[in-house]
């Protein structure tokens, strides 16, 4: 190696220091981020409004120096970070929210609350932004910017971020002024722990619900020739809607749609007058869910009119595709790279069918989402329990990463300004 080689190699080590130096100070927060993911995780709360959630994350930051904020129609804390020189604004995320589904782990710390479970990992991205901030705070004399620290209720179908949104997070008015990038990490029992993955433009797809009410005439089951009946209609157009996602849409921009509950009738010897059917679009692309949407109106309808019934479709708008700004997700990867070690960071194959409301910042600021693994060490992560199941338990030392990874990033993006 060259005399310029060594020197070169010499300051990328000089500069991966303090990063790597991160892991150490995350790793002293453990206690701390782990008192609150087990408080958090003992008392979820589901929707858009979580005083204790909101109360817990209150407490935990009191004693930093931060502008903390809350919402006006949710239960969302803004903290501001405010360094010692003047700099861009930069935004990180955790979500807040539990799902409304019993907890069968056997954890110690199972839930409490009879009906609702933190199974998508929301409680860790809430511990570990808290000691995100309580890790920068300690650093503010040598910030130069801004640190907006967004916790969010409702990311579970509840629109929690594009409320925070309307009531002005983003703009250049709002807390922190107009963030010049955004980050946000999500965890996944499906990858090793400590794993880092993104992957540039789209990572998860949009979400809309479907329902369609079909309407025949009711009558005798023995005399259907006297009715008019809606269920072969329904079943009809179960098929229908799978031929055309195969033939109206390019494989090269999928889409996905599902009918998941179907129901008509009451009894074994009557035709009903209507029968329902009810399902899911994803899609990677705003153009493909645009076109989709149209052609399920169009082919419900048709379908209803060629057995003599008649249709209402209705669909219930949810959230946007998240799409990645690529350089942003470059930069999310070279923070993993120099805080985690480049062989815990990989390239995300492919999208993510599922759907998240980060998409809405994302769609109004340059940013990134990025997985987190967090399968238990004795577990083979294909065989863990996913996200969202009754059964999943998350390694809660992926929030030592977690931690080191959100502070990483907004070092970094406030160095590069």
């Amino acid at each position: 190696m060259s005399a310029p080689e060594r020197r070169a190699g010499g300051r990328r080590a000089a500069h991966r220091a303090p990063e790597r130096a991160l892991l150490a100070e995350a790793r002293a927060l453990q206690p701390r981020t782990l008192e609150l993911r087990r408080a958090l995780h003992r008392h979820p709360e589901i929707g858009l409004m979580l005083p204790a959630t909101q109360a817990a994350v209150l407490a935990a930051l009191e004693d930093l120096p931060l502008e903390v904020g809350t919402g006006r129609e949710c239960s969302s804390v803004v903290a501001v970070l405010r360094g010692a020189r003047p700099g861009p604004s930069v935004l990180v995320r955790a979500d807040m929210d539990a799902l409304p589904m019993h907890e069968d782990t056997g954890l110690p710390f199972s839930s409490e609350v009879d009906g609702a479970m933190h199974s998508c990992g929301h409680d860790l991205h809430t511990a570990m932004l808290a000691s995100t901030a309580r890790l920068l705070a300690g650093r503010r004399d040598r910030l130069a910017g801004t640190v907006v620290l967004m916790f969010q209720p409702g990311e579970e179908s509840s629109h929690g971020a594009r409320m925070m949104i309307d009531e002005g997070l983003l703009s250049a008015e709002g807390p922190g002024g107009t963030p010049e990038s955004a980050m946000a990490l999500h965890v996944t029992s499906r990858l090793a722990a400590g794993t880092l993955q993104t992957r540039p433009d789209s990572i998860m797809a949009s979400s809309d619900d479907l329902h369609v009410t079909v309407t025949g005439r009711g009558g005798h089951a023995s005399a259907p020739h006297d009715a008019l009946d809606p269920v072969p209609a329904a079943a009809a157009m179960v098929g229908a809607l799978q031929t055309m996602v195969t033939r109206r849409v390019s494989a090269f921009d999928p889409a996905v749609l599902t009918v998941a509950h179907i129901s008509a009738g009451t009894t074994t010897n009557v035709i009903p007058e209507t029968a329902m059917l009810e399902g899911t679009v994803r899609t990677l692309s705003e153009e493909t869910r645009a076109r989709v949407l149209d052609e399920v109106t169009r082919v419900c309808t048709g379908v209803a009119d060629a057995y003599g019934c008649t249709c209402e479709v209705e669909i219930e708008a949810g959230y946007p595709v998240t799409v990645n700004d690529p350089d942003v997700a470059d930069r999310v990867a070279d923070a993993g790279r120099s805080v985690l070690g480049s062989r815990f960071v990989e390239p995300m194959p492919d999208p993510i069918m599922g759907s998240e409301d980060f998409s809405y910042v994302l769609g109004r600021v340059p940013g990134a989402l990025a997985f987190l693994g967090a399968c238990p060490a004795d577990v083979d992560p294909a065989e863990a329990p996913p996200n969202h199941s009754n059964r999943v338990v998350f390694d809660e030392d992926a929030m030592v990463a977690g931690v080191a990874l959100y502070s990483g990033y907004v070092l970094d993006a406030l160095r590069r300004a």
